[in-house]
């Protein structure tokens, strides 16, 4: 039959369409027929909070993109997440390099700062620096200082006789660049226009942001890191650390990570930037002299943390159990012919798990600053270190360190110190998993790109219930490290159904194996 033809046809409309209630044909359906709800109209709550959101933004009198509202407050069972919060200027030192950075997409960027904390205590050698780098949302505020007491991202695991021990190490934290946090990013001033960079901020890669944490450590007046440590987007960093500077780099931690991004992370990331790019705020990333894009970055945020934790968890936390219904709207409800109805579901959050997602992502959306959030994701998509994705982008594979890896402070001061050769020939252990049956086509182009790292021991742990970096993806680093002749690796997968967070919550595993290989 035409299509058209039949759109056009008029459509009768039966009386018993027209009435209140529908009359179904058979009692079989009548029990099924949707019923009239008795209340005065539908109320939706969570786009009126967008609206209430914007006003307040309107109404503040300072235009910045982060000023301060009204936290929401959290969720039952909304569980043990680690704080992430906008430090405030005075907490963490700023490094200004005025000379310009080389970027692996763009021309130089002219000048940049980095945004850094520190704990510990230097030695007069400065070779007990331990260099921490974030994910993607971090600062640099990693733990609690006199200068900032406020607890950190990662604040469990810094101090004395924790996994970064300050009794015996230096440990640094940066913002990264592109960053907004005190570090130059897409929010930053460009110096030649006097206007935020907005999206004329060149696209970054990891190894741009590593390469400004050099510039840093050159400043310090450190030549050599005893350990590069990340988890997540840190792990890129980590890993790409010690290829850019195999001699500057003693050790490698990497957490939750990956040394290719994959599809399935691209897609994630993707759908993340998609819908703030959508909101009518975002104006293609010129937005900072008008209302940020914070219905966009609340959806980004809610994509995101579905994938920072895991099913099991959320069955565990929430299961299928519905807010509590306020005392206004407990009234019970019945039908014209007098039949009583179950709890109204409500279109806006209802479930646990919702109203968890909507915290989520309420508290972050005006936290961090849309751009940065997009040109950092970005680069995690860009990161491939296998050698022909590394040599079209025209980078030369440094040779691997000559020198061997630093003892731990707590071996190399004992008077009875094991040789070097002899303490790092035991470091290669992990729990076993198999050689993979149908190792994937780019396997040896990745130990092929990882060869500088061929002498760096290397410490790698995956979580078997991460969905963002599935545990497969630490496998693989592992045995392209192990191809790439490096004898120094140790490997671990833990369990537990925390997901991908849980290098920020599982401190007696991720920080015993974190403590047990640098110390």
């Amino acid at each position: 039959m035409n299509v058209a033809r039949l759109a056009r046809r008029p459509v009768k409309v039966t009386q018993s369409f027209t009435k209140q209630s529908i009359r179904c044909r058979s009692s079989r359906a009548a029990s099924t027929c949707p019923m009239p709800s008795q209340k005065a109209g539908p109320s939706f709550p969570c786009v009126e909070a967008h609206a209430a959101r914007e006003s307040r933004i309107l109404a503040s009198s300072s235009k910045s993109t982060f000023a301060p509202r009204p936290q929401p407050t959290a969720p039952p069972n909304s569980g043990p997440e680690p704080p992430y919060a906008r430090p405030s200027p005075s907490s963490y030192k700023v490094y200004h390099h005025s000379e310009p950075l080389a970027l692996v997409y763009a021309p130089s960027l002219p000048e940049f700062d980095i945004a850094y904390e520190t704990w510990g205590e230097l030695t007069p050698a400065r070779d007990n620096v331990i260099l921490l780098h974030t994910g993607l949302s971090a600062s640099s505020h990693a733990a609690s200082s006199e200068l900032n007491p406020s607890e950190g991202w990662w604040e469990k695991f810094i101090g004395p006789g924790r996994a970064l021990d300050t009794n015996q190490f230096f440990i640094i934290c940066t913002n990264v660049l592109g960053g907004c946090y005190g570090s130059t990013g897409p929010s930053s001033i460009d110096p030649l226009t006097g206007q935020p960079y907005a999206t004329r901020f060149p696209v970054l890669s990891m190894f741009d942001m590593v390469r400004a944490q050099f510039c840093l450590l050159d400043h310090l007046g450190i030549e050599s890191l005893y350990a590069s440590v990340g988890s997540s987007m840190g792990a890129m960093q980590s890993l790409a650390a010690a290829w850019l500077y195999p001699e500057r780099v003693g050790k490698v931690v990497s957490i939750s990570g990956t040394a290719r991004s994959s599809p399935s992370a691209i897609a994630m990331r993707y759908a993340q930037r998609s819908v703030l790019m959508a909101d009518p705020n975002w104006n293609n990333g010129f937005y900072y002299d008008g209302l940020p894009p914070h219905t966009g970055m609340k959806l980004a945020r809610q994509i995101a943390t579905i994938t920072y934790r895991s099913g099991p968890e959320w069955d565990l936390r929430f299961g299928r159990k519905l807010r509590a219904v306020p005392t206004s709207d407990s009234v019970a409800y019945s039908d014209p012919s007098g039949r009583k109805l179950p709890r109204t579901p409500a279109l806006c959050p209802d479930f646990l798990i919702e109203t968890y997602l909507d915290y989520q992502g309420e508290q972050f959306c005006l936290k961090y600053d849309a751009n940065s959030l997009i040109y950092i994701s970005k680069a995690m998509d860009l990161f491939d270190m296998t050698a022909s994705s590394l040599s079209s982008l025209y980078l030369t594979p440094p040779p691997p360190r000559n020198s061997l890896p630093p003892l731990p402070p707590s071996v190399s001061s004992h008077p009875r110190s094991p040789s070097h050769a002899a303490y790092h020939s035991h470091l290669s252990h992990s729990k076993h998993h198999p050689p993979p049956a149908n190792p994937p086509p780019h396997l040896s182009e990745l130990a092929e790109g990882l060869s500088p790292l061929s002498n760096t021991p290397t410490l790698i742990l995956g979580v078997q219930s991460d969905i963002l970096f599935p545990v497969e993806q630490q496998r693989e680093v592992a045995d392209a490290l192990r191809m790439a002749g490096n004898q120094m690796v140790s490997y671990y997968e833990l369990g537990g159904v925390w997901g991908h967070d849980t290098f920020l919550l599982d401190v007696q595993n991720v920080g015993g194996a974190i403590r047990g290989f640098l110390s």
